[in-house]
């Protein structure tokens, strides 16, 4: 079965958010002072997560990625994982993270079934990591290390470009990549916490990380390498061999032509595109019927509202912020 929405785009990828907690409060995540979180109840149950995603499984979705929030605060996400790839349909689960428990849970994530894991890294600088994010370095760094021992077949860094923040990090992190193997890819901020993220003096386009990059080394184009199910743009730097991806929201104009996924908020919202306001409830249908008919509708009504493109661009006035609706 293949999900198609209205402009013939195929609908294949489910991100879950299963906790908008996290034990980091990154600047393009969380505004300060921010303190929306759901009550536990409002969150899904471990058996509520696993019920939407066989209904999603019988629909045609193939790809989950489990996000937060911080996934790894969720104590029963491992058993998740678990359930998820032992579920018929599903092809890939994948899981976002900030990394600082990954050391802790790394074996135990991939003894679930996990493979592949993307970590959040805008900094090697510890002084200036923690202001980003108000977490440890070395936590993350630990983290990155233990996932690679553990066999992990996909480990890859997200960077989120802001300027006059890390545009000095790019080459170190590119480096730092480049040594132990891994995938680096830079991020454009959205507006998902304020608006000002989009002025000249905080917007940073993967434009000019380009530029940035090479004047140290050539960047090859990969036209066709594809890793994961994200829309990133992959070049390989011809001296240090380090792989990189690019992510454009805003300033690719085609970014969202062959968008291929749809969302699950921590309380049970479908979203269908991150950049639209239009969620629409999936909690209230799980909780007061078994009849799996119901879910299904709300997927389809999802589907269907889709929009074509995000409203980045326009004068996008964000009404939760990203740890609120999931990475």
């Amino acid at each position: 079965m293949q999900n198609l929405d209205s402009f013939g785009r195929a609908i294949d990828y489910l991100r879950i958010s299963v906790t908008d907690r996290c034990n980091e409060r990154c600047l393009y995540c969380m505004p300060e002072g921010y303190h929306g979180w759901e009550r536990q109840p409002d969150h899904l149950t471990a058996e509520e997560i696993m019920r939407v995603v066989r209904v999603a499984a019988g629909l045609g979705f193939r790809k989950f990625r489990l996000t937060g929030g911080e996934p790894l605060v969720r104590r029963d996400v491992s058993e998740i994982v678990r359930a998820m790839t032992a579920t018929p349909g599903v092809t890939s689960v994948g899981l976002s993270t900030n990394g600082t428990r990954l050391a802790a849970l790394a074996a135990g994530l991939y003894a679930s079934g996990l493979r592949s894991v993307n970590v959040s890294l805008d900094a090697l600088d510890p002084g200036l990591y923690r202001r980003i994010t108000g977490g440890s370095l070395a936590a993350v760094l630990a983290g990155i290390h233990v996932a690679q021992d553990a066999g992990f077949e996909r480990v890859k860094l997200n960077c989120v470009l802001m300027r006059g923040v890390n545009e000095n990090e790019l080459w170190p992190l590119t480096l730092f990549a480049a040594e132990h193997d891994l995938t680096l890819r830079f991020i454009e901020l959205m507006p998902l916490t304020r608006t000002d993220v989009l002025t000249p003096d905080n917007f940073l386009p993967i434009g000019e990380a380009m530029r940035l990059l090479s004047e140290r080394d050539e960047l090859v184009h990969q036209p066709d390498c594809q890793l994961g199910h994200g829309p990133a743009k992959y070049y390989r730097l011809a001296k240090t061999g380090a792989l990189v991806g690019f992510i454009g929201a805003l300033t690719n104009l085609h970014f969202c032509e062959s968008c291929n996924k749809m969302r699950l908020t921590a309380d049970g919202k479908i979203r269908s595109c991150l950049g639209n306001h239009g969620e629409i409830d999936l909690r209230t249908p799980l909780r007061q019927t078994s009849n799996d008919d119901s879910l299904r509708e709300v997927f389809l009504a999802a589907l269907r509202q889709k929009p074509l493109d995000h409203q980045f661009r326009g004068q996008y006035q964000p009404l939760r912020p990203m740890t609120a609706i999931g990475g």
